[in-house]
């Protein structure tokens, strides 16, 4: 396993290792993938950027408290 430490402002430096792994770079953006209590760490491309904003306006149809209310039993 590959460590490193959180700092008080809560930031941590990727290890070496995994930036040569990703290809990461000074100014790239990493994204993080929530799997249960599991956390995937990934390069953020571009494409990557302009699907989720895509997708952003697809999924807005539940955002009020009476949708809420309506879909809590689901």
């Amino acid at each position: 396993m590959i460590s490193s430490r959180i700092t008080q402002k809560y930031q941590a430096t990727i290890p070496t290792e995994i930036r040569k792994i990703l290809d990461l770079h000074g100014g790239d953006l990493v994204g993080f993938e929530i799997h249960d209590k599991e956390v995937l760490i990934r390069k953020v491309t571009p494409l990557d950027l302009e699907f989720a904003k895509a997708l952003e306006k697809t999924v807005s149809e539940w955002e009020s408290e009476e949708d809420d209310k309506l879909y809590a039993n689901l």
